[in-house]
C-alpha cells in the first residue's frame, strides 16, 4: 500500500498530508495554538490489520503519536536501522528506543501507561486476552486477511500480479467460522475475552475492520458478530480508522456507517 496520496494511500483525518498525521489528535476549537510534535512516532500502512492495533491501543490510552506511513516494500536503510525485519508497525519513542510488532507494542504500553489496562488485570485473564489476539494475528490473518487483502489490495498496489480467485474463494468461506466464533464467545462474554475491552477485540475488529473496507464481511450472516463490531465502531478510538481511504479503490458504502 503506497503512502503517497496520488500512490494510493491517504486518509481522510483533516490535516493529513497522504504520508504523516497524529493520533489521537487534540479536539477541534480546544486552542488556537499550533499543535507541538508528538513525543511517539509510529510507522505504519493505512490498511495494515497490525498497525491499526496500534493506533487503537494509542487512542484508547490518550497518547500521542506522529503517524509515518512507511512504503516497507521500498527497503529504506533508515527504516530497517529501526526494524531489519522491514515490517510495521514500528513505534519510536522519544529517546529513540524503537519497538517492532503489534503485540510487543501493545504488552509495553500497557505496561507503560496501565490505565485502561488492554491485556488483563490477573494471569487467567491476561491469557485469554493473548490467546485470542494471537488467533487473530495468526489464524485469521493466514486464513482471511491474506487472502483477501493480499490478493485484493495488496497485489494491485505494488504490482505482484494477478489476484488469485481461489485464494479469494478460500478467504470468503474462511471468514464466515471467524465470524461464527466472535458470536459464540459474545453470547457468553461482554466482550471478547471477559467483562472489559481488550486487545482481543481490538485484534480482531482491526482485522475486520480492512476486510469490511473490501464490503467482504456477511454480517447479515452473523448478527451477534455485527452487534460486537457496531460497539466497537463506536468507540473514539476506532473512529479516525472510517476515514482511511485507498485511492482509486473507495470502501463498501457502508464502511464508515455507524448504523450499517
Amino acid at each position: 500500500m503506497k503512502c503517497a496520496q496520488s500512490a494510493g494511500i491517504s486518509s481522510q483525518d483533516p490535516g493529513d498530508g497522504g504520508s504523516e498525521a497524529t493520533v489521537p489528535g487534540p479536539a477541534p476549537g480546544v486552542s488556537g495554538k499550533a499543535r507541538r510534535p508528538a513525543a511517539r512516532t509510529l510507522y505504519h500502512l493505512w490498511l495494515s490489520p497490525f498497525s491499526r492495533q496500534v493506533r487503537i491501543v494509542l487512542a484508547e490510552k490518550g497518547i500521542e503519536a506522529d503517524l509515518r506511513c512507511e512504503d516497507v516494500w521500498r527497503r529504506r536503510e533508515g527504516f530497517l536501522a529501526l526494524n531489519p525485519a522491514g515490517e510495521v508497525p514500528v513505534l519510536v519513542e522519544e529517546n529513540g528506543a524503537a519497538l517492532s510488532g503489534s503485540a510487543v507494542i501493545a504488552e509495553y504500553l500497557d505496561e507503560t501507561h496501565p490505565e485502561p489496562a488492554l491485556i488483563g488485570r490477573h494471569p487467567l485473564e491476561r491469557a485469554e486476552v493473548r490467546r485470542l489476539a494471537s488467533w487473530f494475528d495468526a489464524k485469521f490473518n493466514h486464513e482471511v486477511t491474506e487472502n483477501l487483502v493480499g490478493e485484493k489490495v495488496i497485489k494491485r498496489l505494488t504490482g505482484r500480479g494477478e489476484p488469485d480467485s481461489g485464494a479469494i474463494r478460500a478467504g470468503l468461506a474462511n471468514v464466515r467460522g471467524h465470524l461464527a466464533y466472535i458470536a459464540y464467545l459474545i453470547d457468553r462474554r461482554k466482550w471478547l475475552a471477559g467483562d472489559r475491552l481488550s486487545l482481543a477485540d481490538i485484534a480482531a475488529a482491526a482485522h475486520l475492520s480492512v476486510i469490511d473496507y473490501l464490503g467482504d464481511v456477511p454480517w447479515q450472516d452473523h448478527p451477534g458478530a455485527k452487534d460486537w463490531y457496531a460497539r466497537i465502531k463506536l468507540r473514539p478510538s476506532f473512529r479516525p480508522l472510517l476515514g482511511d481511504r485507498v485511492a482509486g479503490m473507495p470502501p463498501a458504502k457502508h464502511y464508515a456507517n455507524l448504523d450499517f
